[in-house]
């Protein structure tokens, strides 16, 4: 449920870091490091207080748009972050011959390059090693996995700070990686949308990649859709809801039932 407080994160200290330091790659780290502060405070509160986590993830997402508004703000004014923004460069690759999916490849920021990558290593990691399987095990049935040895609080906090460090590069993407600049509450829900997302995909790495393609796909839909609309204003700006829309049919459940781990959002009280 804070997957948009940390994204926002990751995007206003990203395009921080990146002026103070004038090194995108510092940026993108400072970006990340935030991202896994609010996590590693969000798991405090999941873990260790047993707080709800939509209660608790929902207030970190309003402590995370104050803290990014009020630290823009104070350090930037009106002015706005500078046109000179280190930025993620692109990479450009020889396959502007190969038609439509040629084109589409030929020049895309380094990190979606590095997203697809991270796909297949979450999924090697997960469902390949012995790590996974602990991790898996933890979010199944927790009693058990401490029955065997494995630590439930430690995984736990691992993978919740890992889920923030990621969340806080896509974050950062927006800023640097995309927009090259950062404006107030950058990620308007997009965190949401990463929650439905994973929902639609029914909790697997690749599922989740198909997902974030359909919805992305909605996304641009929307934006290039008022342009076939002449005259049609209103039915433009309805479109622009239909990411949205698609989230709520994710949600919902509509298409298929997609089941979380068993001890999903339990909190975890290890016995004597």
């Amino acid at each position: 449920m804070a997957l948009e407080g940390m994204m926002l994160m990751g995007a206003f200290f990203a395009a921080l870091g990146a002026d103070k330091t004038g090194s995108w790659v510092l940026g993108l780290l400072i970006g990340i490091a935030a991202g896994a502060a609010l996590a590693a405070i969000h798991a405090v509160f999941a873990i260790h207080v047993g707080a709800d986590q939509i209660v608790s993830g929902t207030a970190l997402n309003f402590v995370a748009l104050g803290v990014t508004g009020y630290l823009y703000v104070s350090t930037y004014g009106t002015n706005g972050t500078p046109n000179d923004l280190p930025e993620v460069p692109e990479v450009t690759l020889p396959t502007e011959s190969l038609g439509f999916i040629g084109e589409a490849v030929h020049q895309l920021n380094l990190m979606v390059w590095l997203s697809l990558i991270m796909c297949v290593l979450v999924w090697l990691l997960v469902f390949r090693t012995a790590g996974g399987l602990r991790l898996r095990s933890v979010g199944e049935n927790p009693k058990a996995a401490e029955t065997v040895g494995i630590s439930v609080y430690r995984t736990r906090y691992l993978a919740v700070i890992t889920s923030g460090a990621l969340a806080a590069m896509g974050g950062a993407f927006l800023s640097i990686g995309f927009v090259h600049s950062f404006t107030q509450n950058m990620t308007a829900g997009k965190g949401f949308i990463a929650l439905a997302a994973l929902i639609f995909g029914r909790w697997r790495p690749f599922g989740l990649l198909m997902a974030t393609l359909l919805f992305g796909f909605s996304s641009a839909l929307a934006q290039r859709l008022p342009q076939l609309t002449d005259g049609a204003e209103n039915v433009a700006t309805l479109l622009q809801a239909l990411p949205y829309v698609l989230t709520l049919i994710a949600v919902a459940g509509v298409i298929g039932r997609s089941i979380p781990p068993a001890a999903d959002g339990v909190p975890y009280k290890r016995e004597g």
